[in-house]
């Protein structure tokens, strides 16, 4: 099974909630099942999408934006989900980010201009993968998968903004 970017928009009642259940619990299972509008799984489209404008050296703020986008922040208070049960021990454990901190994604995911990003991708498949360090075998359209991921990943944090949400990241 290939690793994906995952994305959980929650309250921070329901991680003061998980956080009891986890404290509560035998097996210290925090009980973590948002619904399933509230996730969203990227693929590995914005590491691509990070890794190519790390090659072409894009601007090094909306790299930054990028990055924490997917990572989120690392001094949040989500050691409770360190679990098997959501986290299978690739990459670091989730991260949390604050309702302030998903408003100043949203907002500056709102200022990229992703076709300008993007102006330089080659536009067969095989080198636009291998810029985007997908390699060899990425089968499709390159440009079409970088901003489907890139919008739904906008929206996303536009939506947890809206309701003050929280931001949970890991990897799957």
């Amino acid at each position: 099974m290939p690793l994906t970017q995952q994305f959980a928009r929650v309250t921070s009642e329901y991680l003061d909630r998980c956080r009891a259940s986890a404290l509560a619990a035998s097996d210290a299972s925090p009980g973590w099942d948002p619904p399933d509008a509230c996730l969203l799984d990227t693929d590995w489209a914005i590491w691509g999408l990070i890794h190519y404008c790390r090659s072409t050296g894009a601007d090094p703020q909306v790299i930054a934006l990028l990055d924490r986008a997917v990572t989120g922040d690392p001094d949040g208070d989500v050691d409770f989900l360190n679990h098997e049960k959501i986290y299978d021990g690739f990459g670091h454990p989730p991260r949390l980010l604050t309702p302030t901190a998903v408003t100043d994604i949203a907002a500056a995911l709102d200022r990229v201009r992703l076709d300008d990003l993007l102006s330089e991708l080659p536009t067969s498949t095989e080198e636009a993968a291998t810029a985007c360090g997908f390699g060899a075998g990425f089968d499709g359209d390159v440009r079409g998968h970088l901003t489907e991921h890139f919008v739904a990943m906008r929206e996303f944090y536009r939506a947890a903004a809206h309701h003050a949400q929280c931001v949970v990241t890991w990897v799957d």
